[in-house]
């Protein structure tokens, strides 16, 4: 395993929130490198620039964390596009990206696993055995090719969430786990949301909370329940959309009665100003670790930095919209009458 230098995310969380960007895929996919359906990261592999420059723009944006994009880059999904034999080589590669970009400023790199679609509690032993050996090959990788710490995410099951829990602390690695939301108060083995995030913190989990599925309106009911019944710090990650209690996750949005694909969401993404209020409702509830999922772009991050009160790189390019030559309140015109005057010889 590499030795890390930097202060690492337990440091970091005793003394602040902590940011961690998400979102790789779907902006990503938006951008054009990845296929929508399968979500399979292949861009790792085809276009690694396209994986450093959002790396680096969430950087700048304020983000603390570097997520390698391992996000469904295990062998039952990259089955799918035909690639199961990159495997390691994705993982790896995944890895060096996020620890580049870290490096050109004060980041911090996450390895990530997630729900691999291939744990069924009705076959537990077996494919507990399967979950597990995906896990082990994915974290020996990314150990080896330096991490800080992992992001366990996307979890739908708690049995399958403490496997990877396991794992990782196998590693003697700090551990943030987090539950996927779809179903409506419990995770798909029957737990309690609530209860689930007990359980992982009894068994070692350093952070735990919820990613994905569900946005701000929606997430942040479920994560005051937790915030009051667990000691370990908690994990906000929520997809900027606008959800509500009729439909409380994105996959749940309709129009005229049909439901939308992930392509036709645009008119229920939040923009950055909601997701800065998100923001301070969360530091207010006591939330430890904050970021957007599914949907998230840098601007939606630099507004969670700039409302807990961060100056961030990209800050220098925060609106201003005084100086609007329509709407504007302000004019340089020192600057303006030098070059008017300068103009004129």
């Amino acid at each position: 395993m590499k030795k890390r230098n930097k202060e690492n995310i337990l440091e970091r969380l005793k003394k602040d929130i902590v940011i961690g960007a998400e979102g790789y895929v779907f902006e990503l996919e938006r951008r054009g490198y990845i296929k929508a359906g399968p979500y399979v990261p292949e861009v790792v592999l085809d276009f690694p620039d396209a994986v450093k420059e959002l790396h680096r723009e969430f950087l700048r944006a304020g983000s603390d964390v570097m997520v390698a994009l391992t996000y469904y880059a295990n062998e039952n999904k990259l089955a799918d596009v035909g690639r199961a034999n990159e495997f390691e080589k994705l993982n790896r590669q995944a890895v060096r990206l996020a620890n580049e970009v870290a490096k050109e400023g004060n980041g911090i790199v996450a390895g990530n696993i997630c729900n691999t679609w291939m744990y069924d509690p009705n076959k537990k032993t077996e494919s507990s055995k399967i979950v597990r050996k995906m896990y082990e090959k994915q974290l020996k990788w990314a150990t080896e090719e330096g991490i800080d710490f992992v992001l366990s995410e996307t979890n739908d099951y708690l049995g399958e969430a403490l496997i990877g829990l396991e794992v990782i602390k196998s590693y003697g690695l700090p551990a943030i786990v987090n539950f996927a939301t779809v179903q409506k108060d419990k995770t798909r083995d029957g737990y309690d949301y609530v209860e689930a995030c007990k359980i992982l913190e009894a068994n070692g989990a350093d952070v735990v909370g919820l990613n994905c599925t569900r946005g701000p309106e929606t997430m942040l009911p479920l994560i005051e329940k937790i915030r009051k019944n667990v000691k370990c710090y908690v994990a906000a990650v929520p997809v900027p959309c606008k959800t509500t209690r009729k439909q409380p996750t994105f996959q749940s949005f309709k129009k005229d009665g049909k439901r939308l694909t992930y392509l036709e969401l645009e008119p229920f993404i939040c923009n950055r100003f909601e997701m800065a209020d998100f923001a301070k409702k969360a530091k207010q509830i006591g939330v430890n670790y904050l970021g957007v999922c599914c949907f998230a772009n840098p601007s939606h991050i630099r507004s969670i930095a700039e409302a807990l009160g961060k100056t961030v790189p990209a800050s220098k390019y925060s609106p201003a919209f005084e100086l609007h030559p329509m709407i504007g309140t302000k004019s340089n015109a020192k600057d303006k009458k030098k070059f008017l005057s300068d103009w004129k010889g």
